[in-house]
């Protein structure tokens, strides 16, 4: 059914859109404002109710009037400057109208459709909407679907990932000197990103840009590179807290596992419980029952790598990795750098169709020729196969990890694909990033937006991470599910803030702190990251944000950081800490906290502040200072003191 703004009503009724949402207001319908659409019947009927017999008949002439005003095209966005040169006025008189109508935009700020139309017509135009021919760009982009006869198996590509010493690279280096002394034909060379292994007359494709970071930093560019996740496992250290961060990247880019029970050489070690605690966490190894393999191995000795190659190629071939190698390639940028000598270099590892040297190809925000292919062995090579990593020299700008190449019909196709998305790019970094955060849950539950609300959990304690996580879950309703996709132990980190970049999560801290390097790389990727110190508390705020009724809050604004260097007990004072600022400035009535090792162990108030031996208002960054707390004498060399104020906020 069609629908009728309340302003387009309005002209053909020759009144003003004030006057019409007040007689529609006795009239009992309820407006918000001019720009409020109604149904195509009820704005007939207010139409028969509201207009007299003259303003019914001369309607028609009006419409006519209408198609005798100059036309203009107005894409979905347009700036204020760029709308006052298509209607020959000047700026201010288009923010004036826009201020008229309760529009508050500056002279290079993007207006919606509507709202031009709206200004347009006010100045005698009349308007059309202009068809984008971005689609059709990125149509000539989008991977053909290929017909299953003319697929093919493709060697596996497969993610190293683990705790840290529990032998990632020890094993990956076992992987390699087992199959150069079986004397493997092609050789193991290390690549810059990727490494091939042959075994039995098969490849399999290493990346070496393994750990969860990376691993996580590309699938948040939507680049879904790995085929299958080798998780390594200590048998004398278990699962960690890296095992599981390692085990939830998995999961959440769904990619079949594989267990390396590694050091299985050393004495007095207990699969058994590596087993159990995997089962523990989600994954149940095959000897108990479950489809998870598992290879006890060990990267020292060089037991059981050519088992684990094997469990490999056997996932791949359950899992049916095919390709069609004649066709126009695509793939995904590994790495990319700007080398001196010869200019823009990617990495690139192509996942369907052959790369030829002289292809035309779009990576990202580059653009170019393919002059030069150099493979695994730093030999040059003509063409790359499916499931190839090779460096390619020839584009215009440095790509991203993580965007793909697609190979297009020519240099001039590519460049103007190339260019659309640096326009993209730019308006895009003048935007803030949307991404899900408690103020804006409901509204994108209204929507229909948000179906899944992901959510990220770390604490002090493991028994609080649980009752959270346990808590959080049963928040789920029937318009948004509610997903922990990670729970952990410790500071909030860089690695959970790209893993809530990657998968729109929120992150809830219970009893911790994000580390410094986290805190800036949250603010950097938009995400909201939440910190309580009662469990019930964090529970109410998501319950009543998915209801849409947060209450005004107080937030707090961080005022600076000080480490202690040194602690003095003194009778009659308590406990002083001899602190260096390192970063903003402690203020003498300020709020503090002292958080040791990322966790919160006390918050309270500041009971003096010195500088020597005077009182101090406020001890700035670079300074040191004397500082106590009310009623807490704790103080230890390293410990962190936070100081901040409490605001109050409205809710948006």
């Amino acid at each position: 059914m069609s629908k009728t703004r309340v302003y387009k009503l309005a002209q053909k009724l020759g009144i003003s859109s004030k006057e019409l949402i007040e007689q529609m207001e006795t009239l009992g319908i309820n407006v918000n404002n001019h720009m409020s659409t109604l149904e195509d019947d009820e704005a007939k009927l207010v139409f028969e109710l509201l207009g007299s017999a003259d303003e019914k008949d001369n309607s028609i002439n009006r419409e006519e009037e209408e198609n005798c005003m100059p036309k203009i095209m107005i894409s979905e966005k347009i700036s204020v400057q760029d709308l006052s040169k298509l209607i020959n006025k000047t700026s201010a008189e288009v923010i004036t109208k826009l201020i008229q109508i309760g529009v508050m935009a500056t002279i290079n700020q993007e207006i919606d459709f509507d709202v031009a139309e709206l200004i347009a017509l006010e100045f005698g135009y009349e308007v059309e909407k202009e068809v984008s021919n971005d689609d059709n760009e990125d149509s000539l982009l989008e991977v053909e679907v290929d017909d299953p006869n003319d697929l093919q198996p493709r060697p596996p590509i497969v993610t190293v990932m683990g705790h840290v010493d529990h032998g990632k690279t020890s094993l990956l280096d076992a992987i390699r000197q087992t199959n150069v002394t079986a004397k493997e034909a092609g050789g193991i060379t290390q690549h810059i990103g990727a490494s091939e292994v042959h075994i039995n007359g098969k490849k399999i494709v290493f990346l070496d840009t393994p750990g969860h970071e990376a691993f996580t930093s590309m699938r948040a560019r939507g680049a879904q590179v790995t085929d299958i996740s080798i998780i390594v496992v200590a048998a004398d250290d278990g699962i960690m807290p890296q095992t599981i961060e390692a085990i939830n990247h998995s999961k959440a880019a769904n990619v079949p596992i594989i267990v390396a029970i590694n050091k299985i050489d050393k004495p007095n070690i207990n699969v058994d419980r590596v087993k159990q605690e995997l089962a523990d966490q989600g994954l149940l190894v095959e000897d108990w029952g479950g489809d998870v393999i598992s290879v006890p191995v060990s990267a020292l000795k060089g037991q059981n790598i050519d088992t684990l190659l094997e469990m490999v190629l056997l996932v791949a071939e359950m899992e049916e990795l095919k390709a069609n190698p004649n066709r126009k390639a695509v793939g995904t940028v590994i790495e990319a750098q700007l080398d001196k000598g010869r200019g823009p270099v990617a990495t690139v590892l192509v996942q369907n169709g052959t790369l030829k040297v002289g292809d035309s190809i779009v990576a990202g925000i580059g653009h170019g020729k393919v002059r030069a292919m150099i493979n695994h062995l730093g030999k040059r090579i003509k063409e790359a196969t499916p499931s190839t990593p090779v460096e390619i020299l020839g584009l215009s700008d440095v790509p991203q990890s993580g965007d793909q190449f697609v190979v297009v019909e020519n240099d001039k196709l590519a460049r103007s694909i190339a260019d659309k998305r640096k326009e993209k790019l730019r308006e895009e970094q003048m935007k803030a990033t949307q991404k899900v955060s408690l103020d804006e849950l409901f509204k994108q539950m209204e929507k229909g937006e948000l179906k899944e609300l992901n959510i990220v959990v770390k604490g002090d304690v493991q028994g609080s991470v649980q009752a959270v996580k346990q808590s959080l879950e049963k928040l789920t309703n029937d318009e948004v599910a509610v997903k922990v996709i990670h729970a952990g132990v410790g500071a909030i980190t860089e690695s959970d803030i790209m893993l809530a970049s990657a998968s729109n999560a929120i992150i809830i801290g219970f009893n911790v702190r994000p580390v410094t390097s986290a805190q800036s790389l949250a603010e950097k990727e938009k995400v909201d990251v939440r910190t309580y110190r009662i469990i019930y508390k964090a529970i109410e705020d998501i319950q009543a944000a998915m209801k849409g009724m947060l209450d005004p809050e107080y937030i707090e604004e961080e005022l600076g950081k000080a480490e202690i260097r040194a602690v003095f007990k003194i009778s009659g004072a308590g406990t002083i800490a001899g602190c260096y600022v390192t970063q903003g400035k402690i203020v003498r009535n300020a709020k503090v906290r002292l958080v040791r090792d990322g966790i919160v162990i006390h918050d309270g108030n500041l009971s003096s502040l010195k500088r020597f031996k005077d009182d101090a208002k406020e001890v700035a960054y670079g300074y040191e200072c004397g500082m106590s707390i009310e009623n807490f004498n704790d103080l230890k060399e390293g410990d962190i003191i936070e100081a901040y104020t409490m605001k109050e906020i409205e809710r948006k």
